[in-house]
């Protein structure tokens, strides 16, 4: 079931839990994906970065699309922190149902200027929009981020919102992309998210939700999260089974043989995801 972000976020919303956003880099991880969720019965968002796509190929997203369309969950096709208006084109004419537009470094005035003609060109189409506003820390990852992060500003996302017709906003509350060091641990500044609830109706996006508490993240969602971007925590897990595997066994190379446990630690690591956010079984609320 192929949905747009607004749609499928309207219900998390209503009814206090949080759909994940995992970032796919690679056939496996879709399948491994899919597979979890409707094992589930959660609805999920899949993430496409425009580096991501930029190595996986345009026709990727047809396979992916494919994917959604044929799934027993609600699934939304997302573009991940898309610099440009050609990267939102590209998007839309790839498929994507949601698109990301983050002018988050340039001035507040700029970020409101493109974003609005972003949302004036996707909402045309029946896509969805995500912004940024504040900066998400940087812990190496491909997403990248800020050496410091500025603090979503109530006031201003206020304005923001109301002049930029954004369906989501992706705040800026202390977390950061990639995994974090053992000597600077995540943490949530819960009181400025609270404030940003009960003044703003629509969903938020938690992006660098890899590393952070579980019982962080878990309350973040009764305080309007209703997506949680995930990458670094399905990857590096992926990844690191994958080294294991063929240095146990250098002589393997069919893919049965070397895919089937790094895909089960992909699994395994999207059921704790589903679980920390209220995600399982949710599929039952759409209709």
């Amino acid at each position: 079931m192929l949905m747009t972000m607004k749609d499928l976020l309207k219900v998390a919303k209503e009814n206090q839990f949080a759909v994940p956003a995992f970032n796919i880099c690679s056939f496996d991880m879709l399948k491994s994906i899919m597979e979890e969720v409707e094992e589930q019965k959660a609805p999920v968002i899949l993430e496409i970065h425009p580096d991501e796509i930029e190595y996986l190929g345009d026709n990727f997203v047809a396979t992916v699309r494919e994917y959604a369309l044929r799934a027993s969950v609600p699934v939304v096709i997302h573009m991940d922190h898309g610099g440009s208006v050609e990267n939102v084109i590209r998007a839309i004419r790839n498929g994507y149902t949601s698109v990301m537009i983050d002018a988050s470094k340039s001035s507040y005035e700029e970020n409101v200027a493109i974003t609005k003609e972003v949302v004036r060109l996707a909402h045309s189409v029946g896509v969805s929009v995500e912004a940024e506003l504040g900066t998400i820390g940087d812990n190496g990852s491909a997403e990248g981020g800020s050496n410091e992060i500025i603090y979503t500003d109530p006031d201003q996302a206020e304005d923001f919102v109301n002049q930029t017709g954004i369906d989501t906003l992706a705040v800026a509350i202390g977390t950061a992309h990639g995994l974090y060091p053992k000597d600077r641990p995540a943490k949530l500044n819960l009181e400025l998210l609270k404030e940003l609830s009960e003044r703003l109706t629509i969903p938020f996006v938690l992006h660098g939700g890899s590393g952070n508490p579980d019982h962080e993240v878990s309350e973040a969602v009764k305080y309007s999260v209703g997506k949680v971007n995930l990458s670094s925590d399905l990857k590096s897990v992926f990844f690191a089974e994958i080294r294991r595997v063929l240095n146990e066994h250098p002589e393997k190379y069919e893919p049965n043989d070397v895919y089937i446990k790094p895909n089960q630690a992909v699994k395994n690591a999207v059921k704790h995801k589903l679980g920390v956010l209220n995600t399982v079984g949710k599929a039952a609320l759409y209709k």
